[in-house]
């Protein structure tokens, strides 16, 4: 046993085994995960053989935000809670709720750098962990395969950071619009 299966386990996880069939959720879940959606079910089977599977029953930590990991997880069933610690104190924040068919941990499974948010099951959740050291397995082995799950993963990325990019966006804007009529309130008076 690996001390990333040693260490899921002893977070009360429960591993279902090495290589992960995904062919098996059929077209339509592959159709419906935003890093698979363009692989074909025996692609997806070559990713696949480099995961190894796990349960987890509703509120248990999947990932804890500021861990080290040189790992991702693919969901297969079940829906996430993804949030963030808020300041010093309990406080968190709710970053995203993901389903069945999205990944969480690319950026830490790339760069080794701490977690940057928590996930947590919120219902009983199947899924599935690839680690940087399958990935580089699956680029020497199968290089096509490597390869679009490379390029996938750094288009999802590029997208999560278009997207927090604009919602910074619109709250400066908004702060620069509160600012502006604040001065104008100020000038009136």
């Amino acid at each position: 046993m690996t001390p990333l299966e040693t260490s899921l386990e002893q977070a009360g996880l429960k591993l279902t085994g090495a290589g992960v069939k995904l062919s098996v959720y059929g077209p339509h879940w592959l159709h419906d995960s935003p890093l698979l959606e363009d692989f074909t079910l025996d692609e997806a089977d070559i990713v696949g053989a480099g995961m190894f599977g796990a349960r987890a029953l509703a509120g248990q930590v999947l990932v804890v935000e500021g861990q080290v990991g040189d790992w991702m997880l693919l969901l297969l069933s079940g829906t996430v809670d993804v949030t963030r610690r808020i300041g010093e104190g309990d406080e968190v924040a709710r970053l995203a709720v993901i389903r069945a068919g999205a990944a969480v941990g690319e950026m830490s499974m790339l760069d080794g750098e701490p977690r940057y948010a928590s996930c947590t099951a919120i219902d009983a959740v199947e899924f599935a962990v690839l680690t940087r050291q399958a990935v580089a397995a699956l680029i020497k082995d199968h290089p096509g395969v490597g390869a679009k799950l490379l390029v996938k993963i750094t288009q999802l990325l590029a997208q999560r950071l278009r997207n927090t990019t604009q919602q910074l966006t619109r709250l400066l804007d908004g702060r620069t619009q509160q600012g502006a009529a604040g001065r104008g309130e100020n000038r009136a008076l």
